[in-house]
């Protein structure tokens, strides 16, 4: 490969001129370049708007499920579903450094990318297990981070699939601190997931005793987690998908109506059950992968509504260690995050 790029542009084999995450296929031959990290992957966190439609396509069969993932991976040459152009991450251990790189990292160091998939060229030799609670499979194979791909170092004092579960989200409430002011009125679509609990702690961190935090769930499953945590005003079970039902139960907890919606779910046509329970001076953040911007925009345009729109960055400084530090410091949020996702062992 020559002229080396540190956004990865060398490794795009079609359409030549654009970015590894909008490319339809990029080189995924593991041969470690001189500005790149070869890393041995273990785990893949696939995104939840990812990992849900491939679950759904495949009827939960685990079998389905590997042969579509695996078919992905050698047809782009990452693992970017075709139906939501979204990824997730990986936990793995350095493998080798390009000669040219500066880093904090040394072999065998235990990392978690904090980059998509859908821009991380991938090869998988063997699909070991695939975890349906987690949203993560766990494989045999290899991946390239490049340059400017940032990643986080598994600290000491957690367990590493707590840490790649958390990460994986870290972008969501690291945003929500700085979007919600204190007396705010908080909306969390799609509260009871691992990013919406996230949300959610940190709304009320930030909004304080004044202010309102409204929890949408889908189902009773999550609702006991959010209650032992305690940062919720009002938690509403309702379907995302149904926008006037939604907005007419908020507006029975909180008639002022919204300062701030936080729209986390993992399912399409959830625009406007964001734009309509927001007050037309508040702001909409779309961490959600399923996120449509033309429905969210003409939508937003057909009631009126000049509510600030933010796209999702999964990036934002100091996400990673942001996020991890809300795990130490609730016992009660950590605990959660060890029965989902984790385990004793660092």
């Amino acid at each position: 490969m020559n002229n080396l790029c540190k956004y990865g542009t060398h490794r795009v084999i079609f359409p030549l001129g654009t970015l590894p995450q909008t490319a339809d296929k990029i080189n995924n031959e593991m041969v470690c370049q001189d500005n790149e990290i070869l890393v041995d992957v273990d785990t893949l966190n696939i995104d939840s708007a990812s990992f849900t439609q491939i679950k759904n396509a495949c009827e939960s069969n685990i079998e389905k499920m590997k042969e579509m993932i695996e078919n992905i991976v050698n047809n782009k040459g990452k693992m970017q579903n075709p139906v939501t152009g979204s990824g997730g991450m990986f936990l793995g251990r350095i493998k080798e450094i390009g000669k040219n790189l500066q880093v904090d990292i040394k072999l065998g160091d235990k990392i978690t990318s904090l980059v998509s998939l859908s821009l991380t060229p991938l090869k998988i030799e063997k699909i070991l297990s695939i975890d349906l609670s987690k949203d993560q499979v766990n494989i045999i194979g290899q991946a390239i981070l490049f340059e400017t791909g940032i990643y986080a170092k598994i600290p000491s004092d957690l367990p590493a699939n707590i840490v790649l579960s958390a990460l994986d989200v870290a972008g969501a409430a690291a945003q929500v601190e700085k979007l919600v002011k204190k007396d705010d009125n908080v909306l969390i679509l799609g509260a009871g997931g691992k990013s919406g609990i996230l949300c959610a702690y940190q709304a009320k961190k930030s909004a304080g005793k004044n202010g309102k935090v409204v929890a949408l769930i889908h189902s009773n499953r999550h609702r006991e987690d959010l209650e032992k945590l305690g940062v919720c005003d009002h938690i509403i079970v309702g379907d995302a998908t149904k926008p006037m039902d939604i907005y007419n139960l908020v507006k029975e907890v909180v008639p002022e109506l919204i300062d701030v919606t936080i729209n986390v779910v993992n399912v399409p046509n959830t625009e406007m059950t964001s734009i309509l329970p927001t007050k037309s001076s508040g702001t909409i953040y779309f961490f959600s992968m399923a996120t449509s911007f033309t429905k969210a925009a003409l939508g937003a345009e057909g009631i009126a509504s000049e509510a600030l729109m933010i796209i999702g960055n999964g990036y934002t400084k100091n996400h990673a260690e942001f996020t991890l530090n809300l795990l130490r410091e609730s016992k009660v949020l950590y605990q959660i995050f060890k029965e989902r996702y984790g385990s004793d062992q660092v």
